[in-house]
């Protein structure tokens, strides 16, 4: 069965941090780049950080970088978002995503709900 399970979300206080991880299964993780996505209430789901199949390449919106750190762990089948110096604008529910491909259709995780609030 092909999944994506996110988990590490919770409150935090500005300027805390947090590490959101996915657990991949059900397909070739290692040959998939990755995606963390958030979506916010009463806004549409953005796209937050990606990182390449090797782990070789990330990429990051404007309003997380130099904050957030994505990796991955290929042996484990595992993606992270490190989230650092968190801000009250992060507060969202935040998505793992296996990109769609010539091959196969987009995987999306449940989603880990990220709040930050004092």
């Amino acid at each position: 069965q092909v999944q994506l399970v996110e988990s590490g979300g919770g409150l935090v206080q500005p300027g805390g941090s947090l590490r959101v991880s996915c657990a991949a299964s059900g397909f070739t993780f290692s040959s998939r780049g990755m995606r963390w996505y958030r979506q916010a209430p009463g806004k549409e789901r953005e796209l937050v950080a990606g990182i390449s199949s090797a782990g070789d390449t990330t990429t990051y919106a404007d309003s997380v970088k130099g904050r957030f750190t994505i990796s991955r762990d290929n042996g484990q089948n595992m993606v992270y978002l490190q989230m650092n110096n968190l801000k009250r604008e992060d507060t969202a529910v935040y998505y793992c995503n296996a990109p769609r491909t010539a091959f196969h259709g987009a995987v999306w995780g449940q989603g880990t709900q990220v709040t930050v609030s004092s």
